[in-house]
């Protein structure tokens, strides 16, 4: 199966490739690079027409995160040490509150058959951004190209650093999402905040399959509830009390991956998403950061599920 792991900052994604042996490569998209991890055996196979597998479009760095992001380092607010500034995923986030109509993001039409590999594991990595704007276009790029490379993907996974709620996800602990809520999408009104579906549009949930939640808590130790996904971090104590009352189960709160299971809906292909807690949702206490401890729960984390994703089956039923 081929799988695409995305991040937002490269310090995550790399903190994810240790978990992954085997040699690299790096295939270069319009406005992204994928860093491939190759099952044995196995071909890339062709880039779409007009991708060149060396060198990016003019104006895009092999490297880097968009405009205002470093390379070698989480965006400002984002380190992989204890000192960093501000690690955005932290805050606490909205939540559009249970209860409104949900999407699940299930299995829908699986990939051609005759596309995926017999067996083992290609993993690409992917550095999406900071958002859910940004990751959800990057993730769509992705899934598109490997759609026109004839080789899509069966299963898409948000991963990284996140803020998590007290004290149910204490700092260093793991967090699986068996819901994917956007929590500030939707409006502000004298009565309170109002999920976008409560105002008759689109969906604010997505469900990763159960039976490969229920595997990988299994397999890594994590918490499983819902991760919120925020485009404007929390950071004071009020905040983070009205996110918990309108989503009583949120257990951690990040930035990215309601876009990137937007993203993957769109290609009806399964989603997951896995954090490494590295901060408490609430007042921004920076000296109780851990994000390096984060990172090396994240990697610790994929060496355990790796195992999980090559025996889970994509074509079986979905159940919710």
């Amino acid at each position: 199966m081929r799988i695409l792991v995305a991040t937002a900052v490269p310090a995550e994604r790399d903190a994810v490739a240790r978990a992954l042996p085997g040699p690299t490569t790096e295939v270069r998209l319009p406005a992204a690079t994928l860093h491939r991890y190759r099952a044995v055996g196995h071909d890339d196979g062709p880039l779409p027409s007009g991708h060149d597998n060396d060198a990016l479009p003019s104006g895009h760095d092999n490297d880097a995160l968009p405009s205002g992001h470093d390379d070698g380092a989480l965006p400002s607010g984002h380190d992989d040490g204890p000192s960093a500034a501000d690690p955005g995923h932290g805050s606490p986030a909205a939540d559009p509150g249970h209860g409104s109509p949900t999407a699940d993001h299930g299995h829908g039409t699986p990939p051609d058959r005759r596309s995926a590999p017999s067996s083992g594991l290609d993993v690409d990595l992917l550095a999406a951004g900071v958002g859910p704007a940004l990751a959800a276009a990057s993730a769509a790029g992705a899934l598109t190209a490997a759609v026109l490379e004839g080789r899509p993907y069966g299963l898409v996974v948000s991963t990284g650093i996140a803020g998590g709620f007290l004290p149910e996800a204490p700092l260093g602990c793991l967090v699986l999402a068996d819901e994917i809520t956007a929590a500030d999408l939707g409006a502000d009104t004298p009565d309170g905040f109002l999920p976008v579906t409560d105002l008759g549009f689109g969906t604010v949930t997505h469900h990763p399959p159960q039976d490969l939640v229920r595997a990988a808590a299994a397999a890594t130790g994590a918490r499983t509830g819902t991760v919120l996904t925020v485009s404007t971090v929390t950071g004071s104590a009020e905040r983070a009390a009205a996110l918990r009352a309108r989503h009583p189960r949120a257990l951690a709160e990040a930035m990215e991956g309601f876009g990137v299971a937007e993203a993957a809906a769109a290609h009806t292909t399964p989603v997951l998403e896995l954090r490494a807690v590295s901060n408490a949702v609430g007042p921004r206490d920076r000296a109780a950061w851990r994000i390096g401890d984060a990172l090396t729960a994240l990697t610790e984390a994929f060496g355990k599920l790796t195992p999980v994703l090559e025996s889970w089956d994509p074509y079986e039923p979905y159940e919710p």
